[in-house]
């Protein structure tokens, strides 16, 4: 008899056609297609638990996903059969057999989130579904100056999407920097060891009023000492955040930061 496996993947998908990654009722969503062809490939019902939920039209290069199954499938040929199967925008980068309490979303210690800016006059039509596109231009020192007052261990209620509550809203920023890309673009880049929803999307929407010299960038304190929605600014779009990366205490080591995606 077949024994139950646990595995791991690690999944890339572009965002821009799903209703995010958690499975709804009548929406095509990430977790929803990737179950549909695991049940498919190994004729079972599969659950696949991710490392966290993205919303709508949010991108990843690095999620994690874990399921457990019976098969006979080798984790290469698992990764080789669903990516022959899967629609073109969702890609399994990795497929490997982990110990059999591994738990994507539970054991994750860390992740790293990049937000896309295109700060230039004109936009662009093919990056239009894969950054936010600001025509003023922007104070970035300011930018940078404000994210400091993030890091480290507080309470980021003032972040947080309304609508969700939690058993409490702390959370640990590790890391938080403004790096510049070519051609006018720039990564707001975030680590940390958890993000509520909407979090990162809330505080790239009042980086860019800091950046525009709407709110000061000494505000970043006030705003986030408030725990009050209402006091940072709005949700930046969607289809600027890319998930990059989870980890998780038993990684060998922590890998190198994956590229920034080009299109």
């Amino acid at each position: 008899m077949t024994v139950e496996k646990c595995y791991k993947l690690v999944i890339e998908y572009d965002g821009t056609c799903y209703s995010g990654w958690q499975r709804q009722k009548d929406q095509s969503t990430i977790q929803e297609t990737i179950e549909r062809v695991l049940s498919q490939l190994v004729q079972q019902s599969v659950v696949v638990n991710g490392s966290g939920r993205t919303d709508a039209g949010v991108h990843a290069l690095g999620q994690v996903a874990s399921f457990r199954c019976r098969s006979r499938l080798s984790p290469s040929a698992f990764q080789k059969a669903m990516n022959s199967l899967l629609p073109r925008d969702i890609v399994i980068r990795d497929c490997c057999e982990v110990p059999d309490n591994f738990h994507a979303r539970f054991d994750a210690v860390s992740k790293i989130y990049h937000y896309r800016i295109l700060n230039d006059p004109i936009p662009s039509a093919i990056e239009r579904n894969y950054s936010w596109h600001i025509q003023k231009q922007l104070d970035i020192a300011a930018m940078r100056h404000a994210l400091q007052y993030l890091v480290g261990t507080h309470d980021f209620k003032a972040f947080e999407g309304t609508g969700s509550p939690r058993i409490h809203t702390i959370r640990t920023i590790h890391t938080a920097e403004v790096v510049e890309k070519e051609n006018g673009y720039w990564t707001v880049v975030i680590k940390g060891n958890g993000f509520l929803r909407h979090m990162v999307r809330n505080i790239v929407g009042t980086l860019v009023d800091i950046g525009m010299r709407k709110t000061a960038s000494e505000d970043m304190e006030r705003i986030l000492l408030s725990r009050d929605r209402h006091q940072a600014a709005v949700t930046a779009p969607a289809q600027g955040l890319f998930l990059m990366e989870v980890h998780y205490k038993q990684d060998d080591s922590v890998p190198e930061p994956l590229q920034q995606p080009v299109f």
